[in-house]
């Protein structure tokens, strides 16, 4: 008979034997703003902020394609945002992830998309002389010219996000296949 208050089963084993610690190579705190991948992160979340800011100042005359500007510009922001903010506040090395791994995947699939996102802008700015017919005799076109000119900026600003997300998924991959 066992000891009253003793069990006959083994301890659980300990869980921080299954969990590798986390592999990142990535500063945090202030000091990851002082590094080349910092720094594009910083201006990912700018250059995504101007491009969301012009493409919401449009009347935007072609929701299907700025719709979609609208999503990867907004989408990408907070990710970038949430992104930065783990390295910033240390959580990077208490959670027990790749970051080197997850950084490429997250730059690399972000870099697709908002890529994307940049030639339907520039699709819609390339439209600005086509005409949208109102009625059957009159006719505007499709973007004015302050909204051409916010499209022209908007499409330029997007490319250079998606140039810095491109710049960080190079980063990262080096980082990773390190």
């Amino acid at each position: 008979m066992l000891p009253r208050g003793s069990s006959s089963m083994p301890p659980p084993p300990n869980p921080a034997a299954y969990f590798p610690p986390p592999r990142v190579t990535l500063p945090s705190g202030l000091e990851i703003l002082r590094t080349y991948s910092g720094a594009f992160i910083f201006l990912e979340i700018l250059f995504g902020t101007i491009v969301w800011i012009l493409v919401a100042s449009t009347q935007v005359p072609l929701p299907l394609l700025q719709g979609w500007v609208m999503f990867v510009a907004v989408t990408a922001w907070f990710l970038s945002l949430v992104f930065l903010c783990v390295f910033l506040f240390g959580y990077s090395n208490r959670i027990a992830v790749n970051w080197n791994q997850t950084d490429f995947l997250f730059h690399g699939a972000t870099f697709v998309f908002y890529f994307g996102a940049f030639l339907l802008q520039a699709a819609t700015t390339s439209l600005h002389h086509y005409p949208r017919r109102l009625n059957s005799t009159t006719s505007v076109t499709i973007l004015g010219d302050h909204e051409y000119n916010i499209s022209i900026a908007a499409s330029i600003f997007a490319f250079a996000t998606a140039v810095c997300y491109g710049f960080s998924t190079a980063l990262a991959l080096r980082r990773w296949k390190l």
